[in-house]
């Protein structure tokens, strides 16, 4: 009896599995291709949230991209010797969130004024920069950037730097997702940097 109970329990879940398998893959598009775009936004930590919590994006890494250097150590590009800038590299899903939707992002969670730095974080490891994968992503920046300046958002020139990508070498295991792993630090950072006090003033509201 235990026998059949357990053959028809087995078949029944045989068949719910089927039927939620087809729903799961398209919910998660799978079959679509997903793109890579590259930022540079002063501390990488603060950079993550916001593209984290972005619709469509389903991966954000922090690490170094736009050195002289391989395999950099944080210690030696905080050292602001190697060349290269802190950067988040975002994968993407195009169908559900476009290229100059994560420029916006970007835009918003920086001050593009800034030519040595973010905030606290001073040297040219924390300038910002868009580094583009491709010739669309290059007239978009290129757009966007025009855009924000003509809109008179800011008094000061935009000095953002819009570069080729290169070799992107991810950050230290410590370094990724630090706002989940140590919020009440991250919290604090943001705040006493005074990024969060700028992008609230500059926007209108508490950037995530």
């Amino acid at each position: 009896m235990h026998g059949n109970i357990r053959i028809l329990w087995l078949g029944a879940l045989a068949v719910g599995l089927l039927l939620v398998a087809p729903l799961t893959k398209t919910l998660a598009n799978e079959d679509s291709e997903m793109s890579i775009a590259t930022f540079a936004g002063g501390c990488f930590w603060c950079m993550e949230p916001p593209f984290h919590q972005t619709e469509g994006v389903t991966d954000v890494v922090a690490g170094y991209m736009g050195g002289a250097v391989d395999n950099p150590s944080y210690r030696e590009v905080s050292s602001g010797n190697t060349g290269h800038l802190e950067v988040a590299q975002i994968t993407y899903d195009p169908s559900l969130v476009s290229f100059d939707e994560l420029l916006e992002v970007f835009w918003r969670n920086i001050d593009p004024t800034d030519s040595y730095g973010q905030f606290a974080d001073r040297g040219p490891q924390y300038k910002t920069a868009i580094f583009c994968h491709d010739e669309e992503q290059r007239i978009a920046a290129v757009a966007s950037r025009k855009a924000l300046e003509e809109s008179g958002k800011f008094s000061d020139p935009i000095v953002t730097d819009i570069r080729e990508a290169a070799e992107f070498f991810p950050a230290e295991e410590y370094h990724q997702d630090y706002y989940k792993k140590n919020a009440l630090h991250y919290n604090a950072y943001k705040v006493g940097s005074g990024r969060a006090g700028f992008l609230k003033k500059t926007w209108d509201k508490d950037e995530k």
